[in-house]
């Protein structure tokens, strides 16, 4: 039984996993029912989590980064 990382898995279901990532993932969903419920929770995130309202970040927040950027180019 092949182990995956959270993020290999994420490539899977959004599609951007290699070729041999793929194949091997398909491969293993087909025998362990323990990858198939995890494969099943990250679908399930990843449909709530497309449901959320996006929002912009704040003009705060907005500022404190272009700060802090400005002072690291400063340094450079």
């Amino acid at each position: 039984m092949q182990k995956f990382s959270q993020e290999q898995l994420m490539q899977y279901l959004y599609g951007e996993a290699s070729p041999i990532l793929h194949l091997a993932i398909d491969t293993a969903i087909k025998d362990d029912i323990d990858l198939q419920k995890e494969v099943k929770t990250l679908q399930r995130t990843i449909k709530q989590l497309d449901k959320l309202e996006k929002q912009s970040p704040s003009q705060k927040s907005i500022d404190v980064i272009l700060n802090y950027a400005k002072q690291t180019q400063k340094k450079k």
